[in-house]
């Protein structure tokens, strides 16, 4: 059985005798065909939009009331997060105060099913003096929301899923998508990328493996460093300190000449037994695997990879030559820090 709302929506009835899973799989086909039901309408009208916010100066505002601006709270989330600045501003706050937030060179998405949401309708004049371009999702394209918009939208759905036709549901979630589909072509626009989703997403598990080399070395008095006139001893000593397990060597001149690891140790006492008076130089492996400060190519074990480089290329490296550290040097060769696989293991690159 159908019915229809005020707005000529069709409304799915309760079919007598049907099962509760019978009636949810019924709510998802009709969901699901309010969204497919839109990749017909995607056109020139999202191109404009696109194209509005693409242009905009200062912040994207998003409005909406009720469901609709639940849903309007999170496409400000979702441009926000792929890198549109945006916030949600409550249409019922917005007529008493906190249009006070929105000011020249912003631009507005109205959400609105119906198009003519009163307290929407109220801040169109200020929108207009401050000459900001008002994108609207909307399922009425002949309403006062839609008439006075530079880019309209259509959202509008053939049936609600809700059997009494009281809580907006295919409409909600066909606005959603829609507002999913602009943020991402925006995203797209933008040329926003991997790296950049990691910056805004420090916390989570992408940010964590996008974090760069720099994000993550020991540098300054973290860094484990001897001369290389230094005695076996002071090495220990400053490995210990360290707590890295490893030791750079540098010569008078401050270029990283060698590095010594807990590994030489165990080697060099297996081998021959190790005098703690002995000068480091004799023990040291020359010509570490280091990566550069900046990216300038590669060079007498120098590799590739620099230290903006993502830390899942430190590690892709390390792997590669069985190592557990790797020292980042300057173009003299001078060493600026270090990143040890324990870090990438915190860091939760791995």
């Amino acid at each position: 059985m159908k019915k229809t709302t005020g707005d000529g929506l069709r409304v799915a009835g309760k079919a007598k005798g049907s099962s509760p899973v019978e009636r949810a799989r019924r709510v998802l086909e009709i969901e699901a065909e309010a969204v497919r039901a839109l990749i017909d309408r995607v056109g020139s009208e999202l191109e404009r939009a696109v194209e509005v916010l693409a242009q905009t100066p200062g912040k994207v505002v998003v409005t909406g009331l009720g469901k609709s601006g639940i849903i309007a709270r999170k496409i400000a989330a979702t441009l926000a997060s792929t890198g549109t600045p945006a916030f949600f501003v409550h249409a019922g706050e917005g007529v008493h105060g906190d249009l006070g937030m929105v000011v020249k060179g912003d631009s507005v998405i109205a959400v609105s099913y119906s198009g003519e949401t009163r307290e929407i309708l109220a801040m169109l004049p200020l929108f207009k003096r401050l000459g900001s371009p008002v994108v609207a999702l909307s399922g009425v394209l002949d309403s006062t929301l839609a008439r006075s918009a530079e880019v309209v939208i259509d959202v509008s759905v053939r049936e609600e899923a809700c059997p009494l036709a009281l809580a907006p549901t295919a409409s909600t979630t066909a606005t959603l998508a829609m507002g999913d589909a602009l943020a991402l072509v925006l995203m797209e626009r933008r040329g926003f990328r991997e790296e950049d989703f990691a910056f805004l997403h420090p916390a989570g598990s992408l940010g964590r493996k996008l974090m760069r080399v720099e994000d993550l070395m020991h540098r300054g008095e973290d860094m484990p460093i001897v001369a290389e006139t230094a005695t076996l001893r002071e090495a220990i000593h400053e490995m210990t300190a360290k707590r890295l397990g490893h030791t750079g060597v540098v010569s008078a001149v401050g270029q990283l000449v060698g590095a010594l690891s807990d590994g030489d140790l165990r080697r060099a006492l297996e081998s021959r037994g190790v005098v703690l008076e002995v000068s480091v130089r004799e023990l040291l492996h020359r010509d570490p695997k280091t990566i550069r400060e900046h990216e300038l190519g590669a060079d007498r074990g120098v590799l590739t990879i620099g230290a903006q480089a993502l830390g899942a290329e430190a590690l892709a490296v390390m792997e590669r030559h069985s190592i557990t550290a790797l020292f980042i040097i300057d173009a003299k060769r001078r060493p600026q820090g270090i990143i040890h696989l324990h870090d990438l293991l915190r860091a939760g690159v791995v």
